[in-house]
C-alpha cells in the first residue's frame, strides 16, 4: 500500500515539476536549515539533493547553517526563516528541546514544515507534516546487531557532536544491538585529532575489537587508518554511519565490515519536491519518508564504485596528506 503511494506521489512530483518550472512570475522561496554547513561531505550531499529538486521544480532554495555545531545559532536560524515566512521550510533537528520553540513558531506561522536527517522521532510532534531521514536508534541498533554477529566483545562508539541527540540514539541502538561491553568515546570533528587520540586508546586498550563511527570524514576513515597501523595480528573490526569514496574503497578491500548508508541525496531531494507538491497541488505525505538505514557490506560497495567510476585514496595515506 505504501508502495504505491509513494509511486502515485512521485508521479505528482514530475506533474508538479513541470507546473512550477512555467510559473517563473510566482517562484516559490523554500528555507533549509541544518546542524551542519553545506561544505562538509555529507551535508554537501543534501545540498546537492536539495538543489537538484530545486532547479528541477523552479523554486528558489535557500540553504543555511552554523560555520559549527551550534544550536544556540541554529535556533536563530530558524527564527530568521520563520520571520521571512518562506514558502515551506526544511529543518533538521540534533537536539528537539533547543529546537522546539522556533520550529513550532514557523508552524503557528503557518509555514509548512518538513523534517530532515535528525528528528525522526520527533519531528512530527513539533509540528512538521513528516520527516525524510532514518530512525538514528533504529540505525545505530543494525550496526550493533552486525558487530555483535562478529563475534565482537568490546567496542568503543565515537561521538564527534556531544550534545546532539541524534548521534546520542546511535550509540544507544548500537549498545542494545551489540549487546556487548560499549563505551562512548567523544572525539574531535578534526580528523587528524581523532586519529591521534584513537591510536592512542588502541595501544593502551588492547580489548577492544569493535569500532563504531558515527560519521565518516570526522571519525570513519581516522579510525580505518588508526586500525590499519596496528601491529600484524590484531583485529579490530571497524563500521562507520555514512559514505565517502574512500570509505567505500575500505569496506570493498575488508579493511572496514560496513558503511551504513542514510543516502543524504534524498535527504535533500524529496523535502523540496514534498513542499513543491505541496504548495501546488495541496498533497504531501501522511508518514515519515525512511532514506535509511542501508547497510553496505564489501559486495554493495564494489558495486557503487563501479558505478561512479571511483578511485579511493586508502585511509591510512589520506589521513597523512591533511
Amino acid at each position: 500500500m505504501m508502495t504505491r503511494v509513494l509511486v502515485s506521489f512521485i508521479a505528482a512530483l514530475l506533474v508538479a515539476g513541470t507546473a512550477a518550472r512555467a510559473q517563473d512570475d510566482d517562484t516559490l522561496r523554500i528555507v533549509m536549515v541544518t546542524h551542519g554547513a553545506a561544505g562538509v561531505g555529507f551535508w554537501a550531499k543534501v545540498k546537492e539533493g536539495a538543489d537538484a529538486a530545486a532547479e528541477a521544480t523552479g523554486v528558489e532554495l535557500v540553504y543555511r547553517a552554523p560555520e559549527s555545531f551550534d544550536l544556540d545559532r541554529m535556533a536563530e536560524l530558524v527564527n530568521e526563516a520563520a520571520a521571512e515566512a518562506p514558502d515551506g521550510l526544511i529543518v533538521s533537528i540534533p537536539n528537539a528541546d533547543a529546537l522546539a520553540g522556533p520550529i513550532r513558531t514557523a508552524v503557528d506561522a503557518g509555514i509548512p514544515v518538513i523534517s530532515i536527517n535528525s528528528g525522526f522521532d520527533v519531528g512530527r510532534s513539533l509540528g512538521a507534516l513528516l520527516h525524510v531521514g532514518q530512525s538514528e536508534y533504529e540505525a545505530g541498533r543494525v550496526a550493533g546487531e552486525a558487530m555483535r554477529d562478529s563475534a565482537g566483545t568490546h567496542a568503543l562508539c565515537l561521538n564527534h557532536e556531544l550534545g546532539n541527540v541524534a548521534l546520542d540514539l546511535r550509540c544507544k541502538g548500537f549498545i542494545d544491538g551489540f549487546a556487548g561491553s560499549v563505551e562512548v568515546m567523544p572525539v574531535s570533528v578534526e580528523p587528524e585529532e581523532t586519529l591521534s587520540a584513537l591510536a592512542e586508546r588502541l595501544e593502551s586498550e588492547d580489548r577492544i575489537d569493535v569500532i563504531l563511527a558515527l560519521s565518516a570524514t570526522s571519525a570513519g576513515e581516522p579510525a580505518i587508518a588508526a586500525v590499519k597501523a596496528l601491529e600484524e595480528g590484531r583485529t579490530v573490526n571497524v563500521g562507520t554511519f555514512d559514505v565517502t569514496d574512500t570509505v567505500l574503497a575500505e569496506v570493498a578491500a575488508g579493511a572496514a565490515s560496513f558503511a551504513v548508508d542514510q543516502q543524504p541525496f534524498l535527504q535533500g531531494y524529496f523535502p523540496v519536491q514534498f513542499l513543491v507538491v505541496l504548495n501546488r497541488r495541496g498533497v504531501v505525505p501522511v508518514a515519515n519518508v525512511s532514506t535509511g538505514p542501508r547497510l553496505i557490506d564489501a559486495e554493495q560497495a564494489r558495486r557503487l564504485l563501479d558505478m561512479a567510476g571511483a578511485e579511493a585514496e586508502p585511509a591510512g595515506e589520506a589521513a597523512e596528506s591533511n
